[in-house]
């Protein structure tokens, strides 16, 4: 009986492993769930946000008090636009706030954006993020408070930003430089120049010329054009490499390229915007010398108190002759962050002139991002890049630990934290099928960091670098949930 039993139920065993195993795959390909998702305030970053998120398959919402802003925004994306305050319920129930999936203030007045953000988390959104402007507010006891009165997660768009340049600091050559799990893993870019030695190589000759160290380059950058290498890509003189390493690789291939590590104890900042003072305040007991151009006197008196160390300079940052007799010569680095990206490209041009060893300039205007570097700007920090970032990872799955978006690529670099029973964990990486120009770099399993190759195997709480051209997120995060 048990033996009959057993032969008759085989075809039903198979048929319904087949059923499960349609259900399986038809589920991994599955587009996820529409988000509904509603951006406040429609400033600079606001727009930058509301336009890349209008690219998805989310159906997104914009609330601004002036129309031009959304008459601006509806130009460049679709979506739903409604005019008014998003401190107003009436407003918030107007964008049908109970349905929303995640909701984003970030309007220029941290008030609005606290009160919006309460309320709609009162009114039922899942999720909210408020933009604020104080860095008192970021302490863990007073985001604790935040958290009980309901707003999910605080974002302080300057201090991210000014958090890039301080990381930047000192790298010189380095044009964007990301770590992952507290530095475990770094993602650099840096230019290749004349006098390397591997001009003309490939990509598998500087593999076997140096066999002990790890390292991957995930991207190539050349002539405006992003490139996903393969063994037999050539390295030609002015490509900007993206290569995934642990601090002690970076710092190799610093070497191997020209560039190299110094200590900042001289810096000129240019501009007290709020990017400017925050890398200040911050760098005050680290740098040595820190000096602060700032044209608007009345700015320099209120504000000069509330610094210990950082000597504030009242005049044109326009000026060479200023400069000059500021010390511009000997500085280590230059920092431009007056909020005007021309008058920051040009006072590094004059900073370039003078010899300063490196530069960095604020450039919010996306256009002239690629031209900055081309003219011999070391590094640029586009505050609307860093917020981004920091804000789509919130509309992702739960595997996403952190993202970044790059400066000068079509690209994302993610950090995805493999599940329990993930299919990512079912096989070597070259097995896996990863979305088309999609690179697993590194991965940081417990206190060990490594490189990613085909023949790796993924394991469960792995935390992995991914690298993508193509953002495949749905696919990814159903890998790795």
């Amino acid at each position: 009986m048990k033996g009959g039993a057993s032969v008759r139920l085989r075809p039903f065993c198979l048929s319904l492993a087949r059923i499960l195993l349609s259900f399986y795959i038809y589920a991994l390909f599955l587009p996820r769930q529409k988000m509904r998702i509603i951006v406040a305030g429609i400033g600079e970053v606001g727009t930058h946000l509301a336009h890349m998120l209008s690219g998805g398959v989310d159906d997104i919402i914009a609330i601004d008090p002036l129309p031009e802003n959304l008459r601006h925004l509806e130009n460049m994306a679709d979506l739903v636009t409604i005019e008014g305050s998003a401190a107003s319920i009436a407003v918030l129930k107007a964008a049908e706030i109970e349905k929303c999936d995640l909701f984003i203030a970030v309007a220029h007045y941290e008030e609005t954006n606290i009160i919006s953000a309460i309320l709609a988390k009162k009114l039922g959104a899942k999720k909210v993020i408020a933009r604020v402007d104080s860095n008192e507010l970021l302490t863990p006891e007073n985001q604790q408070h935040f958290k009980e009165l309901g707003i999910d997660s605080l974002i302080y768009p300057e201090k991210l930003a000014s958090q890039v340049i301080i990381g930047l600091l000192g790298s010189v050559g380095t044009v964007e430089y990301v770590d992952f799990s507290n530095g475990q893993l770094v993602l650099a870019a840096l230019k290749a120049e004349h006098d390397m030695k591997y001009i003309g190589r490939t990509l598998q000759d500087v593999a076997r010329m140096h066999q002990g160290d790890k390292f991957r380059i995930v991207a190539i950058l050349r002539d405006g054009n992003t490139i996903i290498p393969y063994g037999d890509e050539m390295l030609l003189q002015g490509d900007m490499l993206y290569i995934i390493s642990s601090k002690a690789g970076i710092a190799t291939w610093r070497n191997l390229l020209g560039a190299s590590k110094m200590q900042v104890d001289n810096l000129m900042v240019l501009g007290a915007s709020r990017i400017g003072m925050r890398t200040c305040l911050d760098l005050e007991g680290t740098v040595k010398n820190i000096k602060l151009i700032e044209s608007d006197r009345e700015k320099c008196e209120r504000l000069a108190p509330l610094f210990t160390s950082t000597i504030w300079v009242n005049g044109d940052g326009r000026d060479r002759e200023l400069l000059l007799d500021e010390g511009l010569e000997h500085m280590d680095a230059f920092v431009a962050a007056t909020g005007n990206s021309e008058t920051n490209i040009m006072a590094c041009l004059m900073a370039r002139k003078a010899g300063v060893p490196q530069i960095i300039a604020e450039v919010e205007n996306i256009d002239y991002i690629s031209l900055a570097e081309g003219i011999g700007i070391d590094s640029v920090v586009n505050k609307k890049l860093i917020t981004a970032s920091r804000i789509f990872q919130f509309t992702m799955g739960s595997t996403i630990s952190s993202m970044r978006c790059l400066t000068n690529l079509d690209a994302e670099v993610l950090e995805y934290v493999a599940r329990d029973g993930a299919p990512a964990t079912r096989g070597r990486i070259k097995d896996l099928n990863f979305p088309r120009l999609t690179i697993a770099g590194g991965i940081i399993r417990g206190g060990d960091a490594f490189i990613a190759t085909g023949e790796t195997q993924i394991q469960t709480g792995d935390r992995v670098v991914i690298f993508t051209l193509n953002p495949a997120h749905d696919r990814l995060d159903r890998f790795f949930s």
